[in-house]
């Protein structure tokens, strides 16, 4: 004998499995999968120095006024005969450029080089993942890094995350407008998928959300 459901408990049933399958995999829009190993390492884009990076400047024949020095916490650096220079959000060589100037004034035709010793960068370049992972960090982005990367550098997802409906947040600069992708974490952490691997760009935000049961 066959029982017939009211249409409104099949209607409510169906909706039950909708939701239930959108939580068990993501909906969003996808990124390109990346190789885990790429064919050809490419340089990324300009480094841009940040608060707490380690520099070295060096100014030829000229090691008295030099320094190993620390970006503050307000952007600014102070070597001899340079006081508060801006350093955060500039190249090396751009502050190399700034610090040659204002030696000139002192000396002739100073030559000056910096080196980034250790690197944090500007929030804009750094990688944040937060939310259901072991670790929640802010990473420096380096050239042709890729989530397994990331989440390597975290230690994986958490035991109650929700790899699958994890999000990728991405500034574009052409359009000004912020994007929203999503992230198939599950499927390439634990099920060793590889086109669920992705390529990162600076200034990106991974977020991992827990499962709801």
């Amino acid at each position: 004998m066959r029982i017939k459901l009211p249409a409104r408990k099949l209607l409510a049933a169906a909706g039950l499995a909708l939701a239930v399958s959108a939580c068990a995999g993501s909906t969003g829009p996808q990124l390109e999968p990346a190789r885990f190993v790429a064919m050809q390492e490419e340089p990324g884009e300009e480094y841009i120095i940040g608060p707490l990076d380690q520099l070295t400047i060096h100014v030829w024949r000229n090691d008295e006024l030099g320094a190993s020095v620390q970006v503050r916490p307000d952007g600014r650096i102070t070597t001899p005969l340079v006081s508060d220079m801006p350093a955060v959000g500039k190249t090396p060589t751009m502050l190399a450029e700034d610090i040659r100037l204002q030696l000139s004034q002192y000396i002739e035709e100073p030559l000056v080089t910096v080196i980034v010793n250790e690197f944090n960068g500007t929030f804009s370049q750094q990688i944040r993942i937060v939310g259901a992972t072991e670790q929640p960090a802010s990473l420096p982005y380096r050239a042709n890094m890729t989530v397994l990367d990331a989440m390597i550098a975290v230690g994986g997802l958490s035991e109650f995350a929700a790899g699958n409906r994890a999000k990728l947040i991405r500034f574009d600069r052409q359009s000004g407008s912020q994007r929203e992708y999503s992230l198939r974490l599950n499927d390439l952490l634990r099920r060793g998928d590889s086109d669920a691997n992705v390529m990162l760009s600076p200034g990106d935000v991974i977020i991992i959300p827990e499962s709801m049961f």
